[in-house]
């Protein structure tokens, strides 16, 4: 039976990821009624109950130890800028007294939105490198998986820039932005390709 993951802060020069908690339900709601042409594609909650639920719901399957859930904020100025998470852990059924078990076979990285004045900036390349180093060097992973609506074309470029690879398009695999069942756009990055990856983030940090 799956438990809860252990609770981190990932700490990096441009942004820190805290525990998401019930008490940023105010600040996220204030980020999330900015005119919604800043979150294409996302299903980003808007009102007071939306907000609640969305918080809610990520607490509720990081208690079953299926997700940990993430306020994204920047170091600069130390406020709340968004909110991204780990979910959909994998624990793979190994064969008793199998020397591959780990601790965690697979996760997703995903539910990430950053405020207009944040998006574009190093704070995003850093939280995936902060979130990806913790994934393959702390938890073990085999896979980290990247999804996005296949109409957004412009993530998908940047999630393939970065060195993920693509795995093809899911047809109606779960509910958009807009109301309507939605196509994604499949990434992942294997264990073996991650030093290669990890460079590539290093570098665009830099730059």
């Amino acid at each position: 039976m799956a438990v809860p993951l252990p609770v981190v802060t990932l700490t990096g020069s441009h942004v820190e990821l805290v525990p998401l908690a019930r008490a940023h339900a105010a600040v996220l709601l204030r980020l999330a009624t900015d005119p919604r042409d800043h979150y294409p594609f996302m299903s980003v909650a808007n009102d007071v109950n939306g907000i609640r639920e969305y918080i809610q719901t990520a607490l509720d399957e990081q208690a079953r130890g299926l997700a940990l859930p993430f306020a994204t904020c920047s170091r600069a100025t130390g406020a709340v800028v968004g909110s991204t998470r780990f979910a959909r852990v994998e624990h793979w059924d190994w064969p008793a007294g199998s020397a591959e078990t780990r601790f965690m076979d697979a996760v997703e990285i995903g539910w990430t939105w950053l405020s207009p004045d944040a998006q574009r900036t190093g704070i995003n390349t850093e939280a995936k490198l902060l979130m990806l180093t913790h994934a393959f060097e702390t938890w073990g992973v085999r896979r980290v998986v990247l999804k996005t609506d296949s109409r957004n074309q412009r993530s998908r470029d940047a999630i393939a820039r970065v060195g993920f690879h693509f795995e093809g398009v899911l047809r109606q695999h779960g509910p958009g932005w807009d109301g309507r069942p939605r196509d994604v756009a499949y990434f992942t990055l294997l264990e073996a390709e991650w030093p290669e990856v990890k460079a590539t983030l290093a570098e665009k940090l830099r730059r």
